[in-house]
C-alpha cells in the first residue's frame, strides 16, 4: 500500500551551483530507489528566518513522491547524515 508524501529540503547554497544540482540529483535518485516521484518543485535560494549553521540563505526544494510507509524513515536517516542538507521535513500529503 503506497502513500503520498511531501519532502521539503533546505540545502546549503554556499556549496555552488554544480554541487547543488549533484546533491539534488542524488536525493531524487535515493527517493526513486523505493518510491515514485510525482513532482519536483525547485523554489530556489531564499532567505532563512534564522541562521542555520552560519547560513542566512537556503536553497529550497519540494518533492512529491509515493512510497511504502516504512521508506520515509530511511530517507530521513540518509538526509540527517548529508553534509549539504540544512533542514528537511517529510509529511504525509493530503489525498
Amino acid at each position: 500500500m503506497t502513500r503520498n508524501y511531501e519532502l521539503i529540503l533546505v540545502l546549503n547554497p554556499s556549496i555552488g551551483d554544480e554541487k547543488l544540482e549533484a546533491e539534488l540529483e542524488r536525493i531524487k535518485a535515493l527517493v526513486e530507489t523505493q518510491g515514485e516521484i510525482a513532482d519536483v518543485d525547485v523554489w530556489g535560494r531564499r532567505r532563512l528566518a534564522y541562521e542555520i549553521q552560519d547560513e542566512a540563505e537556503g536553497y529550497y526544494v519540494l518533492i512529491h513522491f509515493a512510497s511504502e510507509p516504512v521508506f520515509p524513515k530511511e530517507i530521513e536517516r540518509l538526509l540527517r547524515i548529508s553534509e549539504y542538507v540544512l533542514r528537511y521535513l517529510i509529511v504525509l500529503a493530503e489525498a
